[in-house]
């Protein structure tokens, strides 16, 4: 297949602007620092941890910050067998890694069932290795499950959407179980309120939000 222009030019504007970013930030930080060294997301006492990939983790963290009772979303690599990635080995491919999301939310405002509905209808959980104009197994759709009951959820979750679905392709989003999760580079996280500008020009030119109301409708409301 023959990728669209518009296309190419927003598959370079990612894979071209992160390093860059990156490079500024490292080169303000004092020696022996790492960009983007943030401790892993911890549940406390009365959170809770979810992990999902749904192709870019800029568009997703963005869409899932604005659910009532997210209490924090870390943008990283997951799935994979490399130790440490990071983004431009990601975004290469080849390390097994998906770009992914970790939330910590407070099961008292937002179920875990809650959450899964809404992680459906931010992807499109039909295509295999791809989202919309991203394409790699590193942007695969999936449902990192943390314990027996997320699995449970996730996979009842899965099969009644199969059963109502409004379209007619087959879900193909893996459900697994989670393994280590890399943080990614300081850079990348926030990266909508850090760049709200470029990231709207990313969004709209890959065609998330277009595909998304084909997929659920008109009233899948676009992130602001």
């Amino acid at each position: 297949m023959i990728t669209p222009p518009r296309m190419e030019v927003t598959m370079t504007l990612r894979r071209v602007l992160g390093p860059l970013l990156g490079l500024a930030i490292a080169t303000l930080m004092p020696p022996g620092a790492t960009p983007g060294a943030e401790p892993p997301a911890q549940a406390g006492s009365g959170r809770e941890i979810a992990t999902f990939a749904g192709g870019c983790f800029w568009c997703l963290e963005h869409d899932l910050d604005g659910v009532e009772g997210v209490i924090s979303t870390t943008s990283g690599y997951t799935g994979g067998r490399l130790k440490n990635p990071t983004y431009e080995q990601v975004s290469a491919g080849g390390t097994g890694h998906a770009e992914a999301v970790q939330v910590v939310y407070d099961p008292q405002q937002l179920s875990y069932a809650k959450l899964l509905e809404v992680f459906w209808r931010k992807v499109d959980p039909t295509t295999p290795d791809r989202q919309f104009c991203d394409r790699g197994s590193q942007y695969r759709t999936a449902i990192f499950y943390h314990n027996d009951e997320q699995q449970r959820l996730a996979e009842a979750s899965k099969a009644a959407l199969a059963q109502s679905k409004p379209f007619k392709e087959p879900l193909v989003t893996e459900i697994v179980a989670a393994s280590t999760f890399y943080p990614a580079e300081d850079y990348h996280q926030n990266y909508a309120k850090k760049n709200p500008v470029r990231y709207k020009f990313y969004r709209f030119n890959c065609g998330r939000d277009q595909r998304l109301a084909e997929l659920w409708g008109k009233t899948n409301t676009p992130a602001d």
